[in-house]
């Protein structure tokens, strides 16, 4: 089943946007989820988990920090990938000049619902694009 970008919703934040392009309640029989992730250059999103699902990022552009649990802070770029094991705290941060993008992944599906909870957050309807503005310095 093919999904246009165009036809899928977005998830806004502060810290930048997603669009699910694959999610157990919009593709039939799917188990998993999929989407794509862009953090805006100076932003990223606190440390969060999600209890019932395994996560991986794999960055496609920019540059980041992520955190997995308690272990070290490191530096991601395009090719890394990351795994987030169920109920592991992490987050991610931008570091770049230029959106950091990531595919996500959540096994088993599902947990893209609990963002809809996060401070802040603005669903777009499909073909809506997200403006973003420079914050006074």
């Amino acid at each position: 089943m093919r999904r246009e970008p165009s036809a899928i919703p977005t998830m806004v934040f502060d810290w930048g946007s997603i669009k699910w392009h694959v999610t157990p309640d919009a593709v039939p029989d799917a188990s998993s989820t999929l989407g794509e992730v862009v953090i805006n250059p100076g932003k990223g999103h606190d440390r969060h988990e999600h209890p019932d699902a395994d996560e991986i990022l794999y960055v496609i552009e920019g540059e980041g920090r992520q955190t997995v649990g308690d272990d070290p802070e490191f530096t991601v770029r395009p090719g890394d990938a990351v795994w987030i094991p169920k109920g592991t705290p992490h987050s991610t941060f931008n570091t770049g000049w230029r959106p950091l993008r990531l595919v996500a992944t959540y096994t088993p599906g599902g947990a893209e619902n609990a963002l809809r909870g996060m401070p802040g957050f603005v669903e777009l309807a499909p073909g809506e694009v997200p403006t973003w503005a420079v914050a006074p310095g």
